[in-house]
């Protein structure tokens, strides 16, 4: 038995409900606003400050990590050839124009959980706020409606895998 179509199925039954919510022309304004702040310059940010703290360990924690994870994300995206919902579903259109032609994993939501298990290893006072942070970016995208939620949930274990497998390899070689 093939599990894939049942997945998919239960994949579009959550994406549409997420996107029949009473108050999603809201959701739809906060969800901007929250994808944005999961966009690449603020991570070149982050990276720089360590530099300049000359943090070496997190350097090479989030300079090795990105490079792996995006290799891994730019693999994923070109094998699985998963189509955004605006080209799977007929008629809808997504809130914003994404950036590259298809879906899974969710890059946006890779990255979010890559920083926000990166940044809790550095100061782990600060967890409580970014796994929510990371959260609401895979949320956001799906109420943008440019990725399915197994491509938030594949973005979102791919990032955390990443930064685990940075962490271990950095913690004990360094």
């Amino acid at each position: 038995m093939n599990p894939l179509p049942y997945i998919q199925h239960l994949d579009h039954l959550t994406f549409s409900w997420c996107l029949r919510r009473k108050r999603r022309a809201e959701a739809i304004k906060f969800s901007r606003y929250v994808s944005f702040t999961a966009d690449g310059p603020l991570y070149a940010l982050i990276g720089f400050a360590f530099i300049l703290a000359e943090n070496w360990l997190m350097v090479k924690i989030l300079v090795g990590g990105f490079a792996l994870e995006r290799c891994f994300y730019f693999f994923a995206k070109t094998f699985f050839k998963r189509n955004r919902p605006p080209e799977a579903i007929p008629g809808f259109k997504s809130a914003i124009i994404p950036s590259d032609k298809f879906s899974f994993p969710s890059g946006h939501t890779s990255a979010a959980f890559f920083m926000a298990c990166a940044l809790s290893f550095y100061a782990p006072f600060l967890a409580w706020i970014l796994f929510p942070w990371a959260i609401s970016v895979g949320s956001a995208r799906v109420m943008l409606g440019v990725h399915f939620p197994t491509d938030t949930l594949a973005g979102a274990a791919m990032g955390s895998s990443f930064c685990l497998l940075m962490i271990s390899w950095f913690a004990v070689y360094s």
